[in-house]
């Protein structure tokens, strides 16, 4: 990377009457990619190295030298395709975001996959904000255009080191999971009677069980923090009751995946699994911990809010149908 653009990244250079659109030729150009503000804007660097983009994933709409509208998609190191879609930006007309957003996707998505989610992180009170709802809406609006809708929004949270952590309440007792079979029976498990608006689709297209393999395939096995931290909740006779997944995603600390079987519900477990998992985290001195959770997930949020986690913005999830 930086050496300049590929043969493959030149001939992705398309104009549209005096409209350039075309990938950056490398790191150099991140001063112009991050030319509108974003909170991601200070990962791209890294993410870069990391693999995790790519230049051709990172997609500029110029007229002459000014910037009218960018687009970047993301995935985990290695994969040949990307997985999310996490910027998208314009000033003027968002005709040329719809032709960006076109162009890149027609080069980007596989011959026979769809393309990409798009998320993007707000306020929680974005809607009051007349300025930054206009945004919202004007971005999501390109989206709409071109066949995508709003899927869920999701809360984004987080713990911060001195926040008092529950102290055991010894109904439970914890050990580490025994392999990934075993996750994923218990992820099979608490997939019934989820209120998490993904899960409820996968399980629209495909079994429990395939939804629970899926999801520990595509992100949980994926994690290179260590999997020794995964925990099971068992009663005293060793019966299990939960299970939580504290987890480090590249970027933070984070509660990647917390559940109750459907059986042992509403008997509070749900805060001592939690507890446990934040524990272990706040244990290895972690500066934060993030979590999410569906906005209308309301049982969930409100065990994170007794756990000691705040809102710190909100997450709007779109995808194509």
């Amino acid at each position: 990377m930086g050496q300049g653009p590929s043969a493959t990244e030149t001939a992705l250079t398309l104009h549209h009457h005096d409209l350039t659109l075309r990938p950056i030729t490398g790191p150099d150009e991140l001063d112009l990619f991050t030319t509108f503000p974003y909170i991601l804007n200070g990962e791209l660097a890294k993410d870069l190295e990391a693999g995790r983009r790519h230049p051709r994933w990172l997609w500029l709409a110029l007229r002459g030298e000014r910037l009218v509208a960018r687009a970047a998609w993301w995935s985990r190191p290695g994969a040949e395709h990307p997985f999310l879609m996490d910027i998208l930006d314009l000033d003027g007309d968002p005709d040329d975001a719809v032709e960006l957003v076109r162009t890149a996707l027609s080069t980007l998505v596989a011959p026979d996959g769809d393309p990409p989610d798009y998320l993007r992180y707000v306020p929680g009170d974005w809607r009051e904000q007349p300025e930054i709802r206009r945004g919202v809406e004007q971005r999501m609006g390109v989206l709409e255009r071109l066949g995508a809708e709003l899927f869920v929004e999701r809360l984004r949270l987080e713990w911060q080191p001195g926040t008092p952590v529950p102290e055991p309440a010894g109904r439970l007792t914890f050990r580490p999971v025994r392999g990934a079979e075993e996750l994923i029976g218990l992820m099979t498990r608490v997939l019934e009677g989820t209120l998490d608006a993904h899960s409820r689709d996968d399980l629209s297209r495909m079994s429990p069980r395939q939804a629970a393999e899926e999801q520990y395939r595509d992100e949980l096995a994926g994690y290179a923090s260590p999997h020794e931290w995964w925990r099971v909740a068992t009663l005293p006779d060793g019966e299990p009751v939960g299970f939580v997944v504290p987890a480090h995603n590249g970027y933070n600390p984070i509660i990647a995946y917390i559940g109750v079987v459907p059986e042992h519900r509403g008997h509070g477990y749900i805060d001592e699994v939690l507890a446990a998992g934040t524990r272990l985290l706040a244990d290895e001195g972690v500066p934060r911990i993030r979590a999410s959770t569906d906005v209308g997930n309301q049982p969930m949020a409100r065990a994170f809010a007794r756990a000691g986690y705040v809102t710190v913005e909100h997450q709007l999830d779109m995808t194509w149908r």
